[in-house]
C-alpha cells in the first residue's frame, strides 16, 4: 500500500513550523488515542501513522532527509522498524497532556530532557542469495551505509576537554513558556531544538553530531532452506542511538534469485524434463538433474506430454522444516524440427501405419473428435 504523505497525515503546510508541526501533532494523537478510542482499529492504525510522521517532521535531519528524497529517505529511520515503534501510547498520551495542560493548571509537568537517550533506527538490507545458496546455507559478508557512534567525541557531539552546557534558553527543560491571556504554553526551546543543551565547542569530526556516517562490512550467516520473505535479524548492527543511546538492529531480508531450471514451492521443487518423441512412445530412462546430483528417471512406454514424476525426497528441507520435499518432474515430449527427405518419408509411413490401425494407436485423439461432434449435434438440435 503506498505510504501517505507525512505533511498530509499531520494536516500541515510543507512550509510549517516546528511549533505547527507540534500543535497538529498533539491534537490529532489526543483525537485518536487508543484510550479514547476503544476497539477502534482504523483509529488505533491512524494514531500509528500520525505519531510516525511527527518522529520524522519533527527532527531536522529527517525532515529535511525527506523534503529531498519522501519516504526513500528516512526509510527504517521512524520509530523502530519492522520491530515495533518502542513507544506506549500511554507514554504518548501523558506526554501530549503533561505538555499542554500541565501548566494551565499548575501542574509543573515540566522534565529536563538534556539526560534523555534515544534508540538508533533500525535499517534493512535486501540479500539475492542463488537457489543452491538459499538451499545449503552460507557465509556472506555485505556492506551496510549507517551511521555509527563518532570515536572522538564518544558521541556526545563535543570537542575532546569539553562537554555540552545546559542551554540559558530553556534552563536544561528543551521547552520555553509563553504566556497568552490567562494560558500558559510551552513550546519547543529554538535554541537547542528540545535537547536541552548546547554545544559551544563542536567536535570537529562530527561537526557536533555525535555520529558519523560509515559503511561497516558485516558477515551474515544465512541457515540452511531459507526463501524469499525471510528475514535474519542481526542485533545491535543498525544506526548508533543518540547521547549514548543503544543502537537499532538491521534486519537482512532475503530474496532468492529465479533459477534455470528449478522453480521451488515452499520444500518443494518443479522442473521440466524434455523427453525426445522416441523415447515417450517406446520408453526408456532420462537423467534428471536434482540439487544433490543427476537420478535416471524411468519413462514408461506410451508416456504424454505433461505427465509429472514424483521423485520423493529430492526438494529442499525447509529452514523452519524437519523432512525434505519432493521434486516434481514435468516431461515435455519435444517435436523433431529440420527433418531430411528420408526422415521425413518414413514419418509419413509410420503415421500411415497408424492410422490404418485405427483409433487403437491415438485413443485420446479419438475421443476428442467424438466429443466436437457431439458438441455441434447439440447445437443444432
Amino acid at each position: 500500500m503506498a505510504q501517505r504523505d507525512l505533511y498530509e497525515v499531520l494536516e500541515v503546510a510543507r512550509n510549517a513550523t516546528d511549533a505547527e508541526i507540534k500543535k497538529a501533532y498533539r491534537r490529532l494523537a489526543m483525537k485518536l488515542h487508543p484510550d479514547r478510542n476503544p476497539d477502534d482499529a482504523e483509529a488505533e492504525a491512524a494514531f500509528k501513522e500520525v505519531k510516525t510522521a511527527y518522529e520524522v517532521l519533527s527532527d531536522q535531519r529527517k525532515r529535511a532527509a525527506y523534503d529531498q528524497f519522501g519516504h526513500a529517505g528516512v526509510d527504517g529511520s521512524s520509530g523502530m522498524g519492522p520491530g515495533g515503534s518502542g513507544v506506549n501510547p500511554g507514554d504518548v498520551f501523558g506526554d501530549i497532556f503533561g505538555d499542554v495542560f500541565g501548566d494551565i493548571f499548575g501542574g509543573g509537568g515540566a522534565r529536563r530532557r538534556g539526560s534523555r537517550v534515544y534508540r538508533g533506527a533500525d535499517l534493512r538490507y535486501q540479500l539475492d542469495l542463488d537457489l543452491e545458496q538459499a538451499v545449503g546455507g552460507t557465509k556472506i559478508s555485505i556492506d551496510v551505509p549507517t551511521l555509527v557512534s563518532c570515536t572522538q567525541c564518544e558521541g556526545s557531539g563535543a570537542a575532546p576537554g569539553s562537554r555540552p552546557e545546559t542551554c540559558g534558553t530553556c534552563g536544561g527543560q528543551g521547552q520555553v513558556r509563553m504566556q497568552q491571556g490567562f494560558f500558559s504554553v510551552q513550546q519547543t526551546c529554538p535554541r537547542c531544538k528540545g535537547s536541552g543543551e548546547v554545544i559551544s565547542e563542536p567536535c570537529s569530526q562530527c561537526s557536533g553530531q555525535g555520529r558519523m556516517r560509515k559503511t561497516k562490512t558485516l558477515s551474515v550467516t544465512v541457515p540452511a532452506g531459507v526463501d524469499t520473505g525471510d528475514r535474519i535479524r542481526l542485533s545491535g548492527e543498525g544506526e548508533a542511538g543518540r547521547n549514548g543511546g543503544p543502537a537499532g538492529d538491521l534486519f537482512v531480508e532475503i530474496r532468492v534469485r529465479p533459477h534455470q531450471i528449478f522453480e521451488r514451492d515452499g520444500a518443494d521443487l518443479a522442473s521440466e524434463v524434455p523427453l525426445s518423441y522416441a523415447t515417450a512412445v517406446l520408453g526408456g530412462a532420462v537423467d534428471v538433474p536434482t540439487l544433490d546430483g543427476k537420478v535416471s528417471l524411468k519413462i514408461p512406454a506410451g508416456t504424454q506430454s505433461g505427465k509429472i514424476f514424483r521423485l520423493r525426497g529430492k526438494g529442499v528441507k525447509p529452514v523452519r522444516g524437519t523432512s525434505h520435499g519432493d521434486l516434481h518432474c514435468r516431461v515435455v515430449v519435444e517435436t523433431p524440427v529440420h527433418l531430411s527427405s528420408e526422415q521425413k518419408e518414413l514419418l509419413e509411413k509410420f503415421e500411415g501405419s497408424l492410422t490404418a490401425g485405427g483409433s487403437r494407436h491415438n485413443p485420446r485423439s479419438r475421443s476428442w473428435v467424438d466429443g466436437v461432434k457431439a458438441f455441434f449435434d447439440d447445437l443444432r438440435s
